[in-house]
């Protein structure tokens, strides 16, 4: 471990530039404890104290992860987030893996640092191309697969750092400018048949994609998974769209003072809220009225769920309804359910895994928002412990493992997963609504 008064150590030389590993340990004093994350484990009857002990570790392991092996400080000013042993920047990881660290800025200069650098990169990738969702150290396009949501976790990022910091100073003229080009793209991919010229040969149907109508939705190529979607609309892409153009209209109107864009930020959101409404909900017997996770517009349905944010279990967690809402608590019985293909069982654990990894593998990714978003304390103890049965003894959580074997797993270092897991002890809270006045 480096030496606490060393807080900016660990020079890597490399061919371009030179870089600076950022090394910060976390205090014990921490806003989200190693206690608070566990618990609603330690508090059950139900709870394995060795299940306690592990998740502890895992925790205390997590806390240190961007810090020590994901996140540095480049000579620009700029924060490059890896995703972990791939070494490459995906809008969507980095961002998810900062917000756990939101907490913390208030009051430790290095992690402020960290997600302020962050942020200006992501306004500089999104200028270079709002279509691409990965990016190289040296700011070369590493994947050009358009996500919806790839293009909105960069706003979450930068409201929730804005709404808990108060620190406005990051809304530069280059944020700006690129947030009003992820307004103008998703703008033409709610149009996406008369108005785009977005092609790509990884596409399910050729270089344009399936057949589909427009909804009203936002338009996608590509799942959260980064695997091609099966029906253009993809109904979580869509509820955290409505989510984060909100968020976004509260930035264009408080932080750059721009009505217009505002106005335009707020219209797509209830734009798009209606499409999901319309369209997005489908009956399903012995389940009744259910969300369906990708839609054509023609009429087709794809009934699943992805382990990936946002996903159907996670709508609560994204701030699109609330917990208890009937549909959402059907959407959850059927997605945890084997009525859902990417749902498996073994004899450690049971979950949601993806198309993404080895077919039968679940995904701690899912396991944590299961556990998030369950009002059953019961519930919560048992996917605890399946995340417990994951550990291998390095106190680690993977991208996905063998719930018959969880020796075998996919990804030895994800960052995504570990971050998420620090977030355990916080309550989901209500759905959250940015003010349009």
């Amino acid at each position: 471990m480096r030496d606490q008064g060393d807080k900016r150590s660990g020079c890597k030389d490399g061919s371009a530039r030179h870089s600076i590993i950022i090394h910060e340990m976390l205090q014990p004093a921490r806003y989200r404890s190693i206690l608070l994350c566990v618990a609603a484990l330690a508090c059950i009857a139900a709870a394995s104290p060795s299940d306690v002990a592990t998740l502890s570790a895992i925790y205390s392991h997590a806390t240190d992860s961007a810090y020590s092996r994901h996140a540095i400080l480049e000579r620009d000013g700029t924060t490059y987030i890896s995703s972990g042993d791939i070494n490459m920047e995906w809008l969507r990881d980095s961002s998810a893996v900062l917000i756990a660290y939101i907490p913390d800025a208030a009051s430790k200069p290095a992690v402020r640092s960290m997600i302020r650098g962050a942020i200006a990169r992501q306004a500089r990738y999104i200028l270079i191309d709002p279509y691409a969702n990965a990016f190289t150290e040296d700011y070369r396009v590493a994947e050009r697969k358009f996500e919806v949501d790839s293009l909105l976790y960069p706003v979450q990022l930068a409201y929730r750092y804005w709404r808990d910091d108060h620190d406005g100073t990051i809304f530069t003229p280059q944020l700006r400018r690129a947030f009003a080009l992820v307004l103008r793209v998703l703008r033409t991919e709610q149009h996406h048949g008369t108005r785009s010229n977005y092609r790509n040969g990884s596409l399910l149907g050729g270089d344009d994609g399936m057949p589909f109508s427009y909804t009203g939705m936002i338009w996608t190529g590509f799942r959260p998974s980064d695997d091609a979607a099966q029906y253009p609309y993809n109904i979580p892409q869509n509820m955290f769209a409505v989510v984060e153009l909100q968020q976004l209209s509260s930035i264009e109107r408080n932080a750059y003072h721009d009505e217009r864009l505002a106005a335009e930020a707020w219209g797509l959101s209830v734009q798009v809220h209606d499409a999901i409404e319309r369209y997005g909900v489908v009956f399903v017997p012995h389940y009744g009225r259910i969300y369906a996770y990708e839609i054509d517009g023609l009429g087709h349905a794809n009934l699943m769920d992805d382990a990936n944010v946002p996903s159907l279990l996670s709508a609560p967690y994204i701030g699109y309804l609330d917990v208890r809402d009937p549909i959402y608590q059907a959407t959850r019985s059927f997605v945890l359910s084997p009525a859902d293909p990417y749902f498996y069982r073994g004899k450690d654990a049971q979950g949601i895994g993806s198309e993404h990894t080895p077919r039968g593998y679940v995904w701690p990714l899912a396991l944590i928002i299961e556990a998030m978003t369950s009002v059953d304390p019961a519930e919560k103890a048992r996917v605890l412990g399946y995340l417990a049965a994951s550990d291998t003894g390095n106190h680690v959580l993977h991208e996905s493992f063998d719930p018959n074997d969880p020796k075998h797993y996919t990804r030895a270092d994800f960052a995504w997963p570990n971050a998420l897991f620090t977030e355990l002890g916080d309550p989901v809270p209500a759905p959250e609504r940015a003010s349009n006045r």
